[in-house]
């Protein structure tokens, strides 16, 4: 997948992500190895974005399974067709056995998958992305378990279906809660936390054509005065590219304090972080 972490770093990078030695030398070894890669960190410092990379340098297909509280395994992995069945069923022939309907209602056509089950199905490449896996129940990191050690799953109807290649799995958490040890065990751990000046500054000039590296750089350090506060929501990255995109959509040359205050929205979500914004940094003055 990857030859070397100068690969990974070299390949993302042409993908649109920036990463440090810690995140391209972590994702080489969580292909090399075949072990999916646990990312924890804040909101917004992108942790999905590095899996969407992953599978965009690779060619691979991205699967992805949002989590939430009452995600259960029908939705994570698979259900069958209950609509469909009925049909089947009302349309069967009186002579038809219900052994007969029950061998024929219980087969591919009428088998819905679901991410998790697409992802070990699938014959290419594949980057499977477990996306904020803290928000979903205990009960679905047992699922996990099972599918993350062999790589395959049971279907009493269908029996057992393997992964045809091993996809590279990324899980998100956003440390609300703590994952299981067992889960830990199976996974590498990468935390990504917010970058470095320099870094985001980088990753604005990547991603904001036309941005001056002054105010790719005056924006950055904005963000990185907020971030400093005691907010709610402490500015992503995504909103660090957005607050560019913004000024430069508007014209803007600069982020005198005219620009910050008409445009903190962009930013900074809650209307409290808002007005403690203003107040630290003098904007009303």
């Amino acid at each position: 997948m990857f030859e070397s972490p100068a690969d990974v770093r070299a390949r993302l990078t042409r993908a649109g992500y920036l990463p440090d030695e810690a995140i391209a030398t972590t994702v080489f070894l969580a292909a090399a190895l075949g072990k999916p890669l646990l990312v924890e960190g804040p909101a917004g410092v992108g942790k999905t974005e590095l899996a969407k990379a992953v599978a965009a340098a690779t060619g691979a297909e991205l699967v992805r399974l949002q989590c939430y509280e009452g995600l259960d395994e029908p939705r994570a992995l698979y259900e069958w067709n209950y609509k469909k069945q009925l049909l089947r069923i009302q349309a069967a022939p009186d002579d038809q056995t219900w052994q007969d309907v029950h061998d024929d209602i219980f087969t591919e056509e009428f088998l819905l998958e679901r991410p998790l089950l697409a992802a070990i199905r699938r014959e290419g490449p594949t980057v499977l992305l477990i996306d904020e896996t803290d928000k979903a129940d205990v009960e679905v990191e047992g699922l996990l378990l099972e599918i993350l050690s062999d790589y395959q799953v049971t279907i009493p109807e269908l029996g057992t279906i393997k992964a045809a290649s091993t996809p590279f799995v990324v899980l998100t958490s956003n440390a609300t809660r703590d994952l299981s040890e067992a889960l830990k065990r199976r996974c590498l751990f990468l935390h990504i936390d917010y970058p470095a000046a320099d870094r985001e500054r980088d990753i604005v000039l990547t991603r904001v054509p036309g941005i001056s590296e002054s105010l790719a750089a005056q924006v950055v350090n904005m963000v990185g005065t907020l971030r400093s506060l005691e907010l709610k929501k402490s500015p992503s990255i995504a909103e660090t590219i957005d607050w560019a995109r913004t000024l430069i959509a508007l014209s803007l040359p600069a982020l005198d304090a005219a620009a910050v205050s008409a445009t903190l929205g962009v930013v900074l979500k809650h209307a409290s972080d808002q007005e403690r914004a203003v107040k630290e940094l003098a904007l009303d003055a």
